[in-house]
């Protein structure tokens, strides 16, 4: 990719619709852009402003009336010239403006090249370019949030001080290193070990909001397991607040297990339905009990539901003792009817849904024991910032060790430039290439 290179794509999805946006960024977008419109009273580029234009095709005949917005650089998305053409959306309309935009000298952008493009122009760290990825895919409110506030730096804000610290304490380390000649101890060991202290204490509260923040965009697979017709299926219906699965008098009813997407305080959720777990009568039954062990096995959390009508039976008793393990969450469904049973366990009636607002608590607090962090927190959110975080800690931790055995302090900073390599990657100071095509490439073309 060429940085100097006038770049333009269609920003809106595929399909059909109302409207439809072509964007060009670079030096040239204003010359190729008046090549492919008529300005009935000519292009007066005015930054941060709209006029109306015509898309005309080889021709020169008019397909389209269009909306023409300028952004300046270097206030623009990319810090250059930025133009943006609204069509109405038909596809072929669309595509005319891109053919021409190319045929008059633009290059299609490659995925992800638009922020790119800011990220090199130093309008946005790379926090906040991952930030811009995760808003566009955000399938909740609550990860738009998070992302909003990702984008607005607050992961950077919180890895800043951090970074700034370290810096400190190798300048402290390398101006000893200066004046060893002199006898000056600028750095004894209780100094560097105060200084340590704090940089990695910060550094692993950061890593441990990565538990909260891996749930708000990864989600999580939640089945429902027990004995046939205990209300699995009716309790499925009621978290998922709509009659997805069928629901009978009849056991074993369910044979096969049956998924679908939800969300609970905004964390995205799979739910899975598995067939009742009993010695199978059939072939299908049977098939279908051995998926309901497997759909266990995968699901990061169990709910194993029993009938408080009909008490705790052998059955039940020989699913806890399988599932013990696994750590399954225990609901006691039809509260609503006369108990038959008490144990300490999560009462609810899939019928009335009393207990369900109780329930997604504690299914919540078993998967996040620390809560779900507040959007403008800067939880770590991504498993790539996670991974250089804790390379960045055993840095620091070797460090610490350095100096217990008062290793030389040349030695001590080849430790704190590893650490400091990894928070650098994070921010993108000293990121390669290779990393940054990696990254970008996971964009959508027109952003």
């Amino acid at each position: 990719m060429n940085p100097r290179d006038t770049i333009v794509a269609i920003s809106t999805p595929l399909g059909r619709g109302g409207l439809g946006v072509v964007r060009l960024s670079g030096d040239r977008s204003r010359e190729i852009t008046e090549s492919i419109l008529h300005f009935p009273h000519g292009p007066r580029w005015l930054a941060w402003t709209s006029e109306l234009a015509a898309l005309v095709d080889d021709t020169n005949a008019i397909v389209d009336q269009v909306i023409v917005s300028f952004f300046e650089k270097p206030r623009s998305y990319t810090a250059e010239d930025v133009i943006e053409i609204s069509c109405h959306g038909a596809p072929v309309v669309l595509r005319l403006c891109l053919e021409r935009a190319v045929n008059a000298g633009a290059r299609i952008a490659e995925p992800g090249e638009f922020t790119l493009r800011a990220y090199m122009n130093g309008r946005i760290d790379l926090p906040q370019a991952e930030a811009v990825r995760d808003l566009i895919e955000a399938t909740t409110l609550y990860q738009a949030r998070v992302a909003a506030q990702q984008l607005e730096g607050s992961v950077s804000r919180r890895i800043r001080p951090i970074k700034e610290q370290l810096l400190e304490l190798i300048s402290l380390l390398e101006a000893g290193i200066d004046f060893a000649e002199d006898d000056i101890s600028v750095a004894p060991p209780e100094e560097i070990l105060r200084r340590l202290g704090p940089i990695k204490s910060s550094l692993e509260e950061l890593i441990a909001s990565f538990g909260a923040g891996k749930l708000v965009y990864q989600g999580f697979t939640l089945a429902i397991a027990g004995r046939p017709n205990v209300g699995k299926s009716s309790l499925f219906n009621r978290l998922l607040e709509q009659d997805r699965a069928i629901v009978t008098e009849i056991p074993g009813t369910t044979r096969d297990t049956v998924s679908e997407a939800t969300s609970m305080e905004g964390v995205p959720v799979k739910l899975v339905d598995t067939a009742g777990i009993r010695e199978g009568k059939d072939l299908v039954e049977s098939l279908g009990i051995e998926r309901s062990y497997q759909a266990i096995a995968d699901a990061d959390l169990t709910l194993l539901v029993l009938d408080l009508s009909t008490g705790v039976t052998e059955e039940d008793h020989t699913l806890l003792e399988k599932l013990r393990d696994r750590r399954p969450v225990i609901v006691a469904n039809k509260c609503d009817l006369k108990p038959r049973a008490t144990g300490d366990w999560i009462r609810v009636s899939a019928l009335t849904g009393e207990g369900i607002s109780n329930l997604r608590e504690v299914i919540l607090r078993r998967l996040a024991p620390e809560g779900l962090a507040a959007p403008e927190s800067g939880s770590i959110t991504n498993i790539r910032h996670e991974a250089l975080l804790r390379e960045s800690s055993e840095a620091l931790e070797n460090a610490r060790k350095a100096v217990e055995f008062q290793i030389p302090h040349e030695m001590l900073l080849l430790d704190l430039y590893a650490a400091l390599r990894p928070i650098d990657a994070v921010t993108g100071a000293t990121t390669a290439d290779d990393i940054l095509n990696r990254i970008f490439s996971t964009f959508c073309i027109g952003k």
